[in-house]
């Protein structure tokens, strides 16, 4: 595609901009009275002949005006999106939020999805902080009904895997909590090949819930991601974009449907250095159930230790400055909360 000029620059990103506030097509007189532009109707319409022309703009109908095409919204984005800080009001706002917040991953993930879903009005994505090496923390077991017990292993970086164990016999709370404290003596800061390679103990007990922990370990090692936390679909449900799709290809099955997420989590910001962010745009031709919406997705967490997303998903017409510094501000959050995590 041609090099744009800075005035074809100026009505693409006018475009846009009313587009995203209005989901109707827009016409050149609407950016001649909505924005004071000094130039007449005419050249306005033949820029956007050109801007037509070259694949950046398209007209619904032919009596309508133009909406920006994928490769308009791509080139706004790359070019002309202004990577600014967000309000202070707004910082402290959030801050505040997180900072009230009982300390724990388990309350910081859910409340990082609500504030996302809230400053965007889209779908909110976020990924709990994982690790390819896997390292034991603690464990507890629990009795629940007879033989049963609820086995809850923590993993270093917060991480929690349950699994119901069905023990030969009864064992009493106390006996249970005597046989914890000795697996995470043993297993203190343990990696998944040191924990199976540890030789048996006398009691067969102890030998069964340690081969228990290295089967969650073994199973948390081939995770691509966390546990899932969604937010904000009753945002987009009514947004016209999303009623144009049939119940196959909806973006709200992409996000039920766990092995497409994980690829798409994979393939692209995973990839990436913690706090860098990528725009993806209209599936990118590569998913089909995410045409004419736009994902933003941010890495955080601890370089080489322990990682997780943070995204947005939502309409092509989203504010991409505003969403992409709520991202990078969210993310610098959960990384100093994720490193907290770490230490203590």
């Amino acid at each position: 595609m041609n090099e744009l000029t800075d005035r074809q620059k100026i009505i693409l990103s006018l475009v846009v901009h009313e587009h995203t506030r209005t989901a109707q097509p827009v016409a050149s007189k609407t950016l001649i009275n909505g924005y004071n532009l000094k130039i007449s109707s005419a050249t306005v319409r033949n820029e956007m002949n050109t801007l037509t022309e070259q694949g950046f703009l398209r007209q619904p109908h032919t009596s309508a005006g133009r909406v920006p095409t994928e490769e308009g919204y791509r080139f706004f984005v790359g070019n002309m999106v202004q990577h600014t800080a967000l309000p202070s009001a707004t910082r402290n706002t959030i801050a505040h939020q997180f900072y009230q917040s009982r300390k724990g991953l388990e309350y910081w993930l859910p409340l990082a999805a609500s504030v996302l879903a809230n400053q965007s009005q889209a779908v909110s994505i976020v990924t709990a902080p994982h690790s390819e090496k896997v390292t034991f923390k603690h464990l507890e077991l629990i009795a629940t009904r007879a033989s049963q017990v609820l086995m809850v292993l923590v993993l270093v970086g917060g991480e929690i895997q349950q699994q119901i164990l069905s023990l030969d016999a009864i064992h009493s709370q106390e006996q249970l909590s005597q046989i914890a404290a000795q697996i995470n003596h043993i297993c203190e800061n343990a990696s998944l090949e040191q924990i199976k390679n540890l030789p048996l103990t006398p009691d067969p007990l102890v030998n069964q819930v340690i081969a228990a922990v290295s089967d969650q370990l073994s199973i948390a090692s081939k995770l691509v991601t966390g546990e899932l936390y969604l937010d904000g679909l009753t945002n987009v449900l009514s947004e016209p974009e999303f009623s144009d799709y049939s119940p196959i290809n909806s973006p709200l099955r992409f996000l039920e449907e766990r092995p497409m997420l994980d690829d798409l989590i994979a393939r692209t910001v995973l990839t990436e250095e913690i706090g860098g962010v990528q725009v993806l745009i209209g599936g990118e031709n590569t998913w089909r159930e995410l045409q004419n919406c736009s994902v933003i997705l941010t890495r955080y967490g601890v370089p080489d230790q322990l990682s997780g997303a943070l995204g947005i998903l939502g309409p092509m017409r989203m504010p991409y400055s505003q969403t992409i510094s709520t991202l990078r501000y969210v993310a610098e959050l959960m990384s100093g909360l994720v490193s907290d995590n770490l230490v203590n």
